[in-house]
């Protein structure tokens, strides 16, 4: 029996010669896979570490620095301390602040500055406030703000544990030197400044995302926008 011989007992055994045709090639495709995934892991950028969840001390975190919308000089003045990950800060950005912009920021009703404020849970926030800071440098923190709250589905924490692809490609999309951008990306340039709008939220006892303090009123959670005008216009008769 070609291929086969017998034990001593007689039992018919399949000789290694036997084996299927087939396992050959299926050990050389194992083979070529494996070469292929131990060369892509060696040669793979190795990613920055995930920002820590910020512990700030207020008194020494040094002056905040918001990102100022509308006329510096108009009567009364809106702060805004949001999370970029934050589903109710994303829904006020995309559905509210549109209103807000053009029916009050640009009449000169009132201004807005908007501060950092990463809450720990949300994983990816401190790269979001990277790059919305990265983009400040290059005169467009508004158009990568209103891209990361457009697009929280694509890059937040439950979507990917590397946001960074994302948000150079928003960078591109938004006409930066992407190249320039990922510079001030990778050496976290403002992450003081981070630290620093965070503070500010803490010093204003925010708790939760958004809250908005207009005029010397503070407010938790999202405001819709009879709210805010509401809030505004009592602002400007006291």
């Amino acid at each position: 029996m070609a291929g086969k011989s017998k034990d001593r007992r007689g039992n018919v055994v399949r000789n290694a010669s036997t084996r299927p045709k087939s396992f050959y090639p299926v050990l050389v495709v194992i083979a070529v896979v494996g070469a292929s995934i131990l060369a892509y892991v060696a040669s793979r950028k190795p990613e920055a570490a995930a920002p820590t969840p910020l512990k700030v001390d207020a008194a020494t975190a040094g002056p905040a620095q918001g990102y100022l919308i509308g006329n510096p000089n108009a009567p009364v003045t809106i702060l805004e301390f949001a999370d970029f990950e934050c589903p109710a800060c994303g829904r006020f950005a995309t559905i509210t602040e549109p209103d807000v912009r053009k029916r009050i920021i640009e009449t000169g009703l009132a201004n807005l500055t908007f501060y950092d404020f990463p809450l720990p849970q949300h994983l990816n926030s401190q790269s979001a406030s990277n790059a919305a800071a990265c983009a400040d440098d290059q005169g467009k923190f508004w158009p990568m703000h209103d891209q990361l709250f457009a697009s929280q589905d694509q890059w937040s924490t439950q979507a990917t544990d590397n946001p960074k692809p994302m948000f150079m490609s928003y960078a591109g999309r938004i006409g930066l030197d992407v190249g320039k951008f990922e510079s001030c990306y990778d050496a976290r340039t403002h992450q003081k400044r981070i630290e620093a709008n965070f503070a500010e939220g803490e010093r204003h006892k925010v708790n939760s995302t958004p809250t908005f303090v207009i005029g010397s009123q503070s407010y938790a959670n999202a405001m819709s926008y009879d709210e805010l005008k509401a809030a505004v216009d009592s602002a400007a008769r006291k």
